[in-house]
């Protein structure tokens, strides 16, 4: 059967960016399952999925318009050190929540100087161009509970 909103999808993916860099795979785990036409993975990478079937391998480039969203300048800040009390030791790539405009954002400190923090509340893959290439190992119509739930259950149905 052919790919379509509320089809249960598993895919085995590796995702590159410009340089060619591995920036995540599923080789050697479990495929990837997600219920298709509800927003669960990228809007571009969803979009591609529409109408493929099992075996069907791919190579699909997202804008970052349709992955993780534009690099937004005004959520990189400095914040002094003394923000973070009670962190100890304080690295760059280490992730925080913060509060921003909506609501609880996750912010990634990118590096410390001179006793100011700097953090980054954009996707770490935000402004990026993504390069998937795509093997689709199973497809089947969701069931009665999954639809009403909104997510699979089951056999590789875990969040990730």
């Amino acid at each position: 059967m052919q790919i379509e909103n509320n089809s249960v999808v598993s895919f085995h993916y590796t995702l590159t960016d410009d340089n060619g860099q591995i920036l995540d795979s599923s080789q050697g785990r479990e495929p990837l399952v997600y219920l298709q036409g509800v927003g669960q993975i990228v809007p571009g990478l969803e979009k591609a999925m529409e109408g493929r079937q099992v075996g069907d391998q791919f190579k699909v480039d997202v804008a970052p318009e349709e992955g993780y969203g534009v690099h937004h300048a005004e959520l990189v800040q400095e914040v002094p050190r003394e923000a973070f009390q009670g962190v100890e030791d304080i690295q760059p790539g280490m992730q925080f929540q913060g509060r921003g405009p909506q609501g609880v954002i996750n912010v990634t400190v990118t590096k410390i100087e001179d006793g100011k923090v700097h953090i980054d509340g954009n996707h770490p893959l935000a402004g990026q161009t993504l390069h998937f290439d795509v093997e689709v190992t199973e497809v089947r119509p969701a069931s009665e509970e999954e639809l009403s739930h909104g997510h699979v259950h089951g056999e590789g149905g875990h969040h990730h």
